[in-house]
């Protein structure tokens, strides 16, 4: 669920960055005096822009507080195998491996059944587990013995 939440946040980025490309691209056709399609933007470009911004918007998130705002909501949690914050590389290593778990039909995030960690393959490539997070304490649990007498 975690990963939906941040799809629906990473989506208006993805199309605002091709936006900006494909006014550059119009700019670009401009100045130069070429006849350059403002159209559209070669489908490469396209793919190449969305796998950018995505990778950029989870490892800034995880960089950060090991966290996205979908896994906020969902008390989850990225830290290296050792309990560390993930590095740069990590980060990196886990886009990667998560596109090549969901580029194998899914196998990669379904490997996490029948695995005895519960871990999927790009925990193990990039070194990194996701940790469920303890329940915040409720308001009723916060106040303290003297304040109910």
């Amino acid at each position: 669920m975690a990963l939906l939440y941040d799809t629906f946040l990473v989506l208006p980025i993805i199309m605002m960055n091709v936006a900006l490309a494909l006014g550059l691209q119009g700019a670009l056709a401009k100045l130069t005096g070429g006849t350059a399609d403002t159209t559209a933007l070669h489908p490469f470009l396209v793919q190449a822009l969305a796998a950018l911004t995505v990778t950029v918007f989870f490892s800034l998130f995880w960089l950060k507080s090991g966290q996205t705002l979908g896994m906020q909501a969902w008390r989850i949690k990225l830290v290296s195998f050792d309990g560390e914050p993930p590095s740069t590389t990590a980060c990196l290593l886990r886009c990667l491996g998560a596109a090549v778990s969901a580029a194998c039909l899914g196998l990669g995030y379904l490997w996490c059944i029948v695995d005895r960690n519960n871990r999927y393959w790009h925990d193990y490539l990039s070194s990194t587990e996701l940790q469920l997070l303890p329940k915040a304490p409720s308001k009723k649990d916060q106040e303290s013995p003297a304040e109910d007498a």
